[in-house]
């Protein structure tokens, strides 16, 4: 059997200045027809980058430098611009990691669909809403007679990445790339996405170059496994034989990242020995979206009668869906959304109804790690003056907050010298790092984590779960650990709450919600949870 895609010493050269040479630098593998070929590796091992050279859409100032990719038989590096375009959702079709980057926020969905077929002068304009209509119902979006007619800011996540899939296989193509298509997403939307694409593939025929750091998902869905670091192959062949017998270091490496579900910081404080810091009893918000002509207002309870409370020393995790009413409580409670009901309690004095200048005493011992860091950190201040931001406001002088700048920043692992660089001269771990160090700059007794690690590698990943963990033994922290990952919530919480449609359906110590779900809905969190089914390499590996 011929490859679908024979890629041969390919070479990506980079612009003057860049950290090396090549973004990716002799690289090869093929890709059979109905097959999954999974390219594994951290941030800017290339993986996207040789997925972008192969598509054509490799970014300014990069080009190809050395090599052959073959499509089919043929030399894609040969085409000008108009044969690119014709192999370009025709021959392979591509889901990019952000959808919302990705599809045009202005455009209707059946419109965006429907332009593929336009690109390429197939169908009517009937016949392209009718196949629109056709794909969005393949690819299992719930009511696709409206959501054809949808903006993408209207759907969610898992949704506008349905969106993309579609668009992806509107014209059948015989190579999908895959390029981190799941890593934002929670493990129920994860799971179906996979499955989805899964289903698609094996109903086309469609041979998939899966792009990912996840190891899990690589051992449901790959049939061979490429392993790329820093712009080459380090090891390659069978998932079973990768997975279960790795033979390059930096494969290990990756392996062992993996958050395995298992507790592995210290054990929980016993009943008797808990200090309680917070307690939170019958916390409520709710968002009211205007209603229209014969449409009723809609009524959405972000956070319905959550009652918990938080010991020194602690960590609960606070596991859910998407929309499920994790952020919306992490942010009521710090007030950065105002709750209408219920009560929070810090060292049994409550700080509901208190005034913005009461509040900011409270925020001083409740403070937030956000899960973006490009987002939460201002990019035209230097890393030290971010730090130092909320000391100098609570009256500290300058010269003192950044002096104490510099030795947060040694705590979490970064050289003090960092205090006079910019956000965007790191790396993203290196910014959550960052983020942490900006936390702590106030001497909080709580730290409320909100998807602190979702978008990291998993090595990056394990780094600073490991530093949340040591700096909560040392600073006698209490945590509340925001996730969808369960892996991760098992590994670093004491506690787990499971929260769905606002409300704290179960909770427990980690042994018992892992080990023994009572809800159903808990059930199905952990059953959706990569590289976890029955066969799997990568259970068969840690057995």
């Amino acid at each position: 059997m011929d490859p679908i895609l024979h890629i041969e010493n390919l070479a990506i050269e980079l612009p003057a200045g860049a950290d090396r040479l090549f973004a990716a630098e002799g690289v090869s593998f093929e890709i059979f027809p109905g097959e999954t070929v999974a390219i594994v590796g951290e941030s800017g091992s290339g993986k996207s980058m040789s997925a972008n050279a192969v598509m054509g859409l490799l970014p300014p100032g990069t080009r190809v430098a050395q090599g052959l990719a073959t499509l089919e038989g043929v030399d894609l590096f040969r085409l000008d611009e108009a044969g690119l375009r014709a192999i370009r959702g025709r021959r392979i079709g591509m889901i990019f990691q952000e959808p919302m980057t990705a599809l045009d926020p202005l455009m209707r969905v059946g419109e965006q669909i429907a332009e593929v077929f336009e690109a390429h002068g197939v169908f009517t304009p009937a016949e392209r809403r009718a196949r629109a209509l056709e794909l969005l119902t393949e690819v299992g979006l719930p009511e696709p007679e409206r959501a054809i007619h949808a903006y993408p800011f209207q759907l969610s996540g898992g949704q506008r990445q349905r969106v993309m899939i579609a668009m992806a296989l509107a014209l059948e193509p015989v190579l999908l790339i895959a390029d981190e298509p799941t890593t934002a997403l929670d493990v129920t939307t994860q799971a179906q996405i996979l499955k989805l694409i899964a289903d698609l593939q094996a109903k086309h025929g469609t041979a998939v170059m899966f792009i990912t750091h996840d190891f899990g998902v690589v051992a449901d869905i790959a049939d061979r496994v490429v392993v790329m670091r820093q712009g080459k192959v380090v090891e390659t062949g069978a998932a079973a034989d990768v997975l279960g017998n790795p033979q390059h270091d930096y494969t290990k490496a990756l392996i062992a990242a993996i958050p395995t579900g298992r507790r592995e910081a210290g054990e929980a404080a016993a009943a008797g020995e808990r200090r309680i810091v917070l307690e939170v009893e019958n916390l409520t918000k709710t968002y009211t979206s205007a209603g229209g002509f014969f449409r009723p207002p809609r009524v959405v309870h972000a956070v319905k009668g959550v009652t918990f409370d938080l010991a020194r020393g602690e960590t609960l995790g606070v596991v859910g869906e998407s929309g499920s009413g994790k952020s919306s409580l992490g942010r009521c409670l710090v007030r950065l959304i105002e709750p209408e009901a219920g009560s929070i309690r810090i060292d049994g004095a409550e700080t509901m109804g208190q005034s913005a200048g009461e509040m900011r005493l409270w925020r001083r011992r409740m403070q937030m790690v956000f899960q973006d860091p490009y987002g939460s950190l201002n990019p035209r201040t230097r890393v030290g003056r971010i730090i130092a931001e909320g000391p100098i406001a609570a009256g500290v002088p300058v010269k003192q907050a950044l002096a104490e700048a510099a030795d947060l920043l040694a705590m979490v692992g970064l050289d003090a010298a960092a205090v006079d660089r910019f956000p965007h001269e790191f790396s993203g771990g290196q910014r959550q790092r960052i983020g942490i160090a900006r936390a702590l700059a106030l001497k909080p007794e709580i730290i409320i984590a909100d998807e602190a690690v979702s978008a990291l590698d998993v090595s990056i990943q394990a780094q600073v779960l490991r530093l949340l963990a040591d700096l909560k033994t040392r600073l006698d922290l209490a945590l509340v650990f925001i996730t969808h990952d369960l892996r991760v919530a098992a590994t670093i919480c004491d506690r787990i709450a499971v929260m769905r449609k606002g409300e704290i359906v179960e909770m427990g110590p980690v042994a018992q919600v892992f080990g023994d779900p009572r809800h159903d809905y808990t059930k199905r969190l952990i059953a959706a949870i990569p590289g976890r089914t029955e066969g799997s390499p990568l259970v068969a590996a840690r057995a």
